[in-house]
């Protein structure tokens, strides 16, 4: 049953959901294009060898080199391709050798101010700048003379000045566009952070009322529940309140399971969980957002199972596969009740932005509804 559904999920030929129903809901939320930020202090020009940064670098790099052949050229008619070309090798061949070179002392730049590192870092660049002059001024003396004999100083280091200028203006162009987007993505982790603490801030009263109402209902019946209740229901706010930082699956799955004990208590027969947990002995390896898991069990049980008063299933299938981790909840619904679920979501919309913040765009949130039975779908790539 469980791969069945699996196989549902991740086949590319079907967008139709594990009960062959049409996606009901997907999230429409902002895309976080930068991921949250590690440390208190920026760590953004440590990242241009990542993907999305340096392609948008070398995009704004051809676009200088095509700028400055136009300009020697004064027409298009006039241009040549021979001299573009070598103003977007040398132009690429200079940012792919600094972002190479800031990867490598990464550790080195991350305790830095930002200033300092812009600073170090346009130094850098003008190295690589004159450093690839004279190396390319030395290879074509040897190319023509077979000889490094009688190079003269003046030789190796022609154009270098020439050079040296294109250096400063690609780095006022590069250095411009780190500064600008260090700023816009402290102003989006600003944001992150913002929408975290008033999740904190709103833990859900019915929640809590209903679960002391079970506390005292047990002191006098069995106090060895209650108090085991009250363990598991301070384990779970102390969750709640910490910095919602990334955790081992494990411990995730321990809070959530924690969370299922105090609604098992209150909801007694009504609530049945059904856990799926395949690779189990690597969740201590792989990392999740904390509450992560927990609000999605929360609102199955909030849209699910306290509609319907009859005996109620919560499916959980989490599974690892090839560097990705598959999250799958399945619970039943009332069919009349379907379209309240597109505006309960500022819990699932939190999780689905921090996993976003954490993991790019990449990762997978969707739900689906139907045969009277809501599924929520999450997949992201670990690291």
């Amino acid at each position: 049953m469980w791969s069945c559904r699996l196989n549902k999920i991740k086949s590319s030929r079907t967008k139709k959901s594990i009960a062959n129903s049409a996606p009901l809901a997907e999230a429409d939320l902002q895309t976080f294009r930068e991921r949250a930020e590690r440390s208190v202090k920026p760590n953004f020009l440590t990242q241009l060898g990542r993907g999305q940064y340096l392609l948008e670098l070398c995009l704004a790099g051809n676009v200088l080199a095509l700028v400055l052949a136009l300009a020697r050229a004064e027409s298009w008619e006039a241009l040549s391709w021979l001299g573009l070309m070598q103003h977007v090798l040398f132009i690429n061949w200079t940012l792919l050798s600094f972002a190479a070179l800031t990867e490598y002392f990464e550790q080195r730049l991350s305790p830095l101010k930002l200033q300092i590192k812009l600073f170090l870092g346009f130094l850098l660049l003008q190295f690589i700048v004159v450093f690839t002059t004279v190396s390319l001024n030395v290879l074509f003396y040897f190319g023509e003379n077979l000889s490094l004999s009688g190079l003269a100083f003046s030789r190796a280091f022609s154009g270098s000045l020439m050079h040296l200028s294109l250096g400063v203006l690609l780095g006022a162009v590069c250095f411009r566009y780190i500064y600008l987007r260090e700023l816009w993505g402290r102003k989006q982790n600003s944001e992150l952070n913002a929408r975290i603490q008033a999740m904190q801030a709103r833990i859900h009263p019915h929640f809590l009322f209903n679960s002391l109402n079970s506390v005292i209902s047990l002191i006098s019946i069995d106090p060895d529940k209650a108090e085991h209740m009250l363990l598991n229901l301070s384990r779970l706010f102390r969750a709640s309140f910490q910095e919602l930082k990334l955790v081992p699956l494990s411990d995730e799955i321990d809070l959530c399971q924690r969370y299922l004990a105090i609604e098992q208590i209150r909801l007694g027969e009504r609530l049945h969980v059904e856990w799926k947990l395949v690779h189990s002995e690597m969740y201590a390896n792989v990392q999740i957002p904390l509450l992560t898991l927990q609000p999605l069990v929360e609102n199955s049980i909030f849209h699910g199972v306290e509609k319907i008063l009859t005996k109620s299933t919560i499916s959980i299938l989490i599974e690892i596969s090839q560097n990705q981790v598959n999250i799958v909840i399945t619970n039943p619904i009332v069919q009349d009740k379907i379209t309240l679920r597109q505006g309960h979501g500022i819990a699932v919309e939190n999780v689905h932005q921090r996993l976003k913040a954490h993991y790019g765009p990449a990762v997978m949130f969707r739900t689906f509804a139907g045969n009277e039975m809501f599924t929520t779908v999450v997949q992201y790539q670990y690291k």
